[in-house]
C-alpha cells in the first residue's frame, strides 16, 4: 500500500498542472528576489554609507512591498502565489499541499533565487551581491526569534488575505501581503535584515559565497510560518473544506 500511495503522490506532483505551478513559482520568486536584492544593491551604489542613511532602508522596504504584492498576484491562481519556502512549509504542515509537492516548490524557489542573484552579479559588473546579516549586538537566537515573529505576521496575513470566508478580496489580498512585508522590513531591517524568506537569503548567500548566520533565516521563518498556519487554520478560522493537494488553493485557504 505504501509504495502505491507514494507512486500516486508522485504522479500528482508531475502532472501538467503541477509543472505549471512550479514554473509559476520560479518566475514569481525570480522577480521578487531580483527586485529586493537589486534594490539593496542600487541603494549601496547611490549611497555608499547606506548603513548610516535611513533612506536605504525605506527603498528596500518599498521594493519588498511592491515586488511581493505583484509576484503573489500573478502566481496566485496558478500555484497559490507562495513565492516563499516558509509559506510553502506552512501549507505542507497544515496539509494543504503534499510534502512531495512542497519539495518541488522549494526547488523552484531556490533555483529562481540563485539565478536572480547571479543575473544581478553578472549584469552589474563590480557590484557585490549583499547578504542578510544580523546586527553586531544581536545573537543568532535573538535574530531567529525576530525572524520567526516577522514571518508569523507575514504568513498569517497570507492566510487571511486569501481566505474566501472573509469575502471577495480580489487584488486586495496580495496588496496587504506586500504591505505587511514592507512594514516588517522597516521595523527590523537594521537588526536582522527582515528577510522572512529563506529563498531570498539562500540565493544571495550562494552567489556571494557567504553562509554566515544562514541558519537564522531558515529556522526562524519556518517556525514562524508553521505556527501562523496552524493558528489560523485551527484557532481563528478552522477550514470547512478539504484543500487542494496540488496547488494549495482550496475554498477555505489560498489566494
Amino acid at each position: 500500500m505504501a509504495p502505491t500511495a507514494l507512486s500516486e503522490r508522485l504522479k500528482q506532483s508531475v502532472t501538467k498542472d503541477a509543472l505549471r505551478s512550479y514554473f509559476a513559482e520560479f518566475i514569481s520568486t525570480f522577480f521578487y528576489v531580483f527586485a529586493v536584492v537589486g534594490s539593496s544593491m542600487a541603494s549601496r551604489k547611490l549611497m555608499p554609507e547606506m548603513a548610516a542613511n535611513p533612506t536605504g532602508l525605506v527603498i528596500v522596504a518599498i521594493a519588498n512591498a511592491f515586488a511581493l504584492s505583484s509576484t503573489v498576484y500573478v502566481a496566485a491562481n496558478i500555484s497559490g502565489g507562495h513565492v516563499n519556502p516558509a509559506v510553502t512549509f506552512a501549507k505542507a504542515v497544515g496539509g494543504h499541499i503534499s510534502v512531495l509537492t512542497a519539495l518541488f516548490y522549494w526547488i523552484s524557489q531556490m533555483l529562481a533565487s540563485v539565478l536572480a542573484c547571479l543575473v544581478l552579479k553578472v549584469t552589474t559588473v563590480g557590484q557585490v551581491v549583499p547578504t542578510y546579516t544580523i546586527a553586531q549586538e544581536m545573537t543568532g537566537f535573538g535574530a531567529s526569534i525576530l525572524e520567526a515573529l516577522l514571518t508569523f505576521a507575514l504568513v498569517y496575513t497570507v492566510y487571511a488575505g486569501g481566505d474566501p470566508k472573509r469575502g471577495a478580496l480580489g487584488s486586495i489580498g496580495p496588496l496587504v501581503i506586500g504591505m505587511i512585508a514592507g512594514a516588517n522590513v522597516l521595523a527590523t531591517g537594521p537588526f536582522s535584515g527582515g528577510s522572512m524568506n529563506p529563498a531570498s537569503a539562500f540565493g544571495s548567500a550562494v552567489v556571494a559565497g557567504s553562509f554566515k548566520n544562514q541558519a537564522v533565516y531558515w529556522v526562524g521563518p519556518l517556525a514562524g510560518a508553521a505556527a501562523a498556519g496552524l493558528v489560523y487554520d485551527n484557532v481563528v478560522f478552522p477550514a470547512q473544506t478539504p484543500p487542494d493537494s496540488l496547488t494549495g488553493i482550496s475554498d477555505g485557504i489560498g489566494l
